[in-house]
């Protein structure tokens, strides 16, 4: 039950928000209920101790001005110091600018400091090839960051509710996010600074009940137009998936999401637990042990490298050991006894302008060029079109590739089009997709046709115009060996 200080604190501050006329004692219930609520979880989880310094992360909607009601009414009895942060994302013209003004004056109205800052997301989000929202929380938690350290405070407090919990659960769920669907925590550190606690005390609050408590109360907050745009796929899930899975299959939808969340919650922190205790003890034998410790021990790996533990990432890793992964300018190699992941970074690359001109007129031959030794034979074409897959040979219709081939680097501007693809595109954006790293790029061997067309590029599929068809007559059997090669096909 809340303390009669802070129902004493609540009405001491009810000039400034003073409860609706006409609501009587339902109102006042509801509201010394939200107040309750709030001041037994953050007691119970430890979020805010008494005497902290606290700087709330306030927008101006209806979530953040309630967290920061609800907190300044609670903080003469918990001896909190209060400091108000809001960032302007500069995305909604003018409306930005009056969201910050608003926010400073309700901070002047309750005696409390306020730290105003301005962003371009826009211009972030082209410059580092992100989404706006990816850029707009990225800029905006390095501000609340920042201006914590500056002034010396304890915590943010970020308005995160139960409903952001269940839309974040899908929209996790649609990237296959795994332990990633147990969803926020109700502490954890800053994305951009370890050294600053983020805290979330209305995170198993309803949006339904803060929006009551701002009509209760008579609390102002602005409306973010952005949060009905259908170009945001997290409104989509509020707007639209959401009221139709209440209503066609789960009314209860809510409510059985954040208990999901709840159990993969505490699985995930179990398995992780034993992922790291496993680890400790620099153990063998990882692939006798099961597959979701296995996952957990590479995420753990990973993030240690300050590495994303993406999905894709953990199963090749996991899959495929003693294998070079490429990863940025380097290598990632996971230890098949061990598991242990190992991190190599491949030394800058200087292009090469080398080139060697290989004629096709003798049967078979072979020629060394830069370090890497190739031999080749052409013959009749048998009746059969498929051929199996051999590490360091592949099979071309000998008559496209024609009478010579060239060997060189890969130089910027290169198109070639890989076995499958509709159309040629940049050797650069193909790289790129197979994760090459960029010093890794000049040393790859590129091969060109007697008519100076791509038909092979090392670590890549074959060129699609030069493959086996029903229709060939003769082949090119290409068979190559770079001494301790250090890529793989992807």
């Amino acid at each position: 039950m809340i303390s009669s200080q802070a129902v004493f604190a609540w009405n001491a501050v009810r000039p400034v928000f003073p409860l609706r006329s006409g609501g009587g004692f339902p109102y006042l219930r509801g509201v010394h209920a939200l107040l309750a609520r709030v001041e037994t979880a953050i007691r119970r989880r430890g979020l805010i101790a008494p005497g902290q310094r606290v700087l709330v992360a306030v927008s101006g909607g209806v979530d953040s001005m309630v967290l920061l009601q609800v907190l300044h009414a609670l903080a003469p009895t918990r001896g909190w110091r209060l400091v108000v942060a809001h960032f302007n994302h500069r995305l909604r013209g003018a409306s930005s600018g009056r969201d910050a003004e608003f926010v400073q004056r309700v901070a002047r109205r309750l005696g409390l400091e306020c730290v105003v800052e301005a962003g371009e997301v826009r211009a972030c989000a082209r410059e580092r090839g992100w989404s706006i929202e990816m850029a707009a929380r990225e800029l905006r938690h390095e501000f609340l960051a920042r201006t914590a350290r500056q002034r010396g405070l304890d915590v943010v407090a970020l308005a995160h509710h139960a409903d952001d919990q269940v839309e974040l659960f899908f929209l996790r769920l649609f990237r296959g996010a795994g332990s990633g669907l147990a969803g926020m925590k109700w502490s954890g550190v800053s994305p951009v600074d370890a050294a600053v606690k983020l805290v979330r005390p209305l995170l198993e609050q309803p949006k339904a009940a803060l929006v009551e408590f701002a009509g209760a109360t008579g609390i102002k907050f602005r409306e973010d137009a952005s949060n009905a745009s259908a170009d945001i796929l997290r409104n989509r899930v509020r707007h639209e998936l959401l009221p139709r899975l209440r209503k066609a299959y789960q009314p209860a939808v809510a409510q059985t999401v954040l208990r999901t969340m709840d159990i993969v919650d505490s699985d995930s922190a179990f398995v992780r637990a034993e992922a790291e205790k496993w680890l400790r003890r620099r153990a063998k034998g990882f692939e006798a042990l099961p597959v979701a410790l296995q996952r957990q021990c590479l995420c753990v790996q990973l993030e240690q490298l300050g590495l994303p533990a993406e999905f894709d990432w953990v199963e090749q890793l996991r899959g495929q050991p003693d294998v070079r992964h490429s990863c940025g300018a380097g290598w990632l190699v996971r230890d098949s006894d061990t598991g242990k992941i190992q991190r190599v970074r491949v030394e800058s690359v200087v292009a090469s302008d080398a080139v060697v001109e290989v004629k096709l007129d003798a049967k078979r031959g072979r020629v060394l060029f830069e370090g890497v030794e190739f031999q080749w034979r052409t013959g009749a074409r048998g009746r059969a079109v498929a051929v199996r897959p051999v590490a360091g040979r592949e099979r071309f219709d000998a008559d496209a590739v024609g009478t010579g081939v060239r060997l060189r680097h890969w130089r910027p501007g290169d198109r070639f089009r890989p076995s499958g693809y509709p159309v040629a595109a940049k050797l650069q954006d193909l790289f790129t997709n197979a994760k090459v790293p960029s010093a890794e790029r000049h040393r790859r061997v590129v091969a060109e046709s007697a008519a100076g067309q791509i038909f092979w590029v090392e670590g890549l599929r074959i060129g699609e115009e030069f493959k086996l068809t029903p229709g060939t007559r003769r082949q090119l059997e290409w068979r190559w060996c770079r001494p301790e090669a250090s890529f793989q096909v992807r």
